[in-house]
């Protein structure tokens, strides 16, 4: 079957799984780089490598009319940072990877509140791309556990094996999967997190603080230490009585900063002064005075 997919490198598997699976690619739509998280160049080389056009523009119903005159039949969607247009004028199947439990989670970045409700599993759901965002008939689900000190870096992982399985076997029993899709009824839909959400509250429990930073992992949360904004990856932390006011720095050794939660201190390891942009987009949402 002839196909045009989108995606980023983190989910290079569903593009292999597909060729491998004896499908023909005919265009790769991805994203200009914006970060390590949605990096290309690997889906480029992947592309180039089986004589695949590039578009890295907006796809547009221009885009899908050009499709439909190669003989394209299906839009495979495994990332992308735009809504599709409707595809189903010109192509006979569309689908979409998304990286959670459908209809729980529908929306650009469900991951995070997986760890911050500090779930015991999550999922994957292969489903029909509709008009309505992530709410199309699912054609199948892979779930796997959590653990409790999941973090963004080990799920975002866990997502990548999972949806490279998943691809594996939608790409083998397309037909029958598709034609076997059921609709997923009343669901849920998350909104990306606005700036405020990234905000470290050292009110809270130790356990809490870390978790928080777990979820937002290198899609950084944001400490307010000593009137200074900080972008933080990466803290430990420990419980401990100190009878100390929450959010005070109480060490510093190179560029590690130990600050006072509600029950014990968190160890900042990987952080650094937040940059003008963040600070003027915080700003923005009346987060600092300007």
């Amino acid at each position: 079957m002839r196909f045009a997919i989108a995606a980023i490198d983190r989910y290079l598997g569903v593009f292999e799984a597909f060729v491998k699976a004896g499908w023909t690619p005919l265009k790769l739509f991805t994203v200009p780089m914006k970060s390590d998280l949605a990096n290309q160049q690997a889906v480029i080389a992947f592309a180039e490598a089986n004589k695949a056009a590039i578009q890295l523009s907006r796809l547009n119903e221009r885009d899908l009319a050009d499709l439909r005159e190669q003989g394209c039949e299906a839009l495979i969607v495994a990332s992308y940072d735009w809504k599709v247009c409707d595809w189903r004028p010109y192509l006979k199947y569309g689908i979409n990877f998304h990286p959670s439990p459908l209809p729980e989670g529908r929306g650009p970045y469900p991951s995070v509140r997986a760890i911050l409700e500090n779930r015991n599993s999550w999922a994957v759901t292969c489903h029909r791309l509709a008009p309505e965002i992530d709410a199309g008939d699912i054609l199948t689900m892979t779930s796997f556990p959590l653990q409790a000190d999941e973090c963004h870096e080990s799920l975002d992982l866990k997502i990548q094996m999972a949806t490279k399985q998943m691809a594996a076997k939608v790409a083998v029993q397309f037909i029958q999967l598709w034609d076997q899709a059921k609709p997923q009824g009343q669901g849920s839909y998350w909104k990306k997190y606005s700036i405020a959400a990234h905000i470290v509250d050292f009110n809270k429990p130790v356990d809490v603080v870390l978790r928080h930073i777990r979820a937002f992992g290198t899609t950084e949360s944001l400490a307010n230490v000593n009137n200074t904004w900080l972008i933080v990856k990466r803290a430990i932390g420990w419980t401990e009585k100190h009878g100390l006011k929450p959010g005070q720095v109480i060490h510093v050794y190179n560029q590690c900063v130990v600050v006072t939660a509600l029950d014990g201190y968190v160890g900042l390891l990987d952080s650094n002064l937040a940059p003008p942009s963040v600070i003027a987009d915080m700003k923005a949402e009346t987060i600092v005075k300007a």
